[in-house]
């Protein structure tokens, strides 16, 4: 195994990015985190110039919360979970470069705002409803099939991945992206939320919605969940579809 690991970073404000290297003692079972802690305790780059200590955004440590999403070699994933010898392995080279993700608004180093993402929940409405109705007894049932598939999407960390993935959500774009639509799938499971559908519906069939998804695909392929995500995407642009007709010769039968 190397014995030394070397990071080139890319680092500053927006408009003021530059690239700086570190060079650490490699530790069994290290992490990227991990990685960037040892750096900040001891600041100093490959020159032998102490510098300010690297700024990034973590949470849980643990592939839940979503908050340490960056570009590693290129590739968007979550710092917690990439552990260095088998990326070490997997290039076959001790450099590794570590850039913050470009699809949101950069604050400093690696860190950046995802507060697009979780305006984007906010538009589909995200969120079970609760309305004024009760009754006694046992609520709805869901079917185990459906509970597979509801687990499956309620893992979404809102951690951006899929958003850097994906060629249509960018600067240029009115794209909501792959994240909030697989939301839209996962709300209209639950059996009260589902009353809520046709709304999230409306925003799908409104500008930057499902039919501005390019079917790339990529960002399937980068989540760190495994999370089906062109199965949502296929399924809403199905209710979407739906909804869309409905609405046309529906309206064209109120007219008769």
């Amino acid at each position: 195994m190397q014995d030394k690991v070397t990071f080139k970073i890319l680092r500053g404000l927006p408009g003021a990015q530059y690239w700086e290297t570190f060079e650490i003692e490699l530790e069994e079972g290290a992490n990227v985190i991990s990685s960037l802690m040892k750096i900040r305790r001891s600041p100093v780059n490959q020159k032998g110039e102490k510098t300010t200590p690297v700024i990034w955004e973590d949470g849980c440590l643990e592939e839940v919360c979503g908050s340490c999403s960056m570009l590693i070699n290129g590739i968007p994933r979550q710092a917690c979970s990439t552990i260095i010898k088998p990326l070490i392995e997997e290039t076959g080279s001790s450099t590794i470069s570590l850039a913050p993700l470009t699809k949101f608004s950069l604050i400093r180093d690696l860190q950046v705002d995802r507060q697009a993402m979780f305006d984007s929940l906010k538009k589909i409405r995200g969120w079970v409803d609760i309305t004024s109705s009760r009754t006694d007894g046992p609520g709805p049932r869901v079917s185990p099939d459906e509970q597979e598939v509801a687990y499956s999407l309620s893992t979404c960390m809102t951690c951006g991945c899929c958003m850097e993935a994906c060629p249509q959500f960018n600067e240029n774009s009115s794209f909501i992206g792959p994240a909030p639509i697989s939301q839209v799938r996962y709300f209209g499971i639950h059996p009260t939320s589902r009353l809520g559908q046709p709304a999230r519906i409306r925003v799908m069939l409104e500008k930057g919605g499902i039919a501005e998804c390019g079917n790339a695909q990529a960002c399937v392929a980068v989540c760190p969940k495994n999370i089906p995500l062109t199965e949502s995407i296929a399924g809403v642009g199905r209710e979407a579809t739906q909804a869309y007709f409905w609405n046309l010769f529906g309206a064209r039968e109120k007219k008769k």
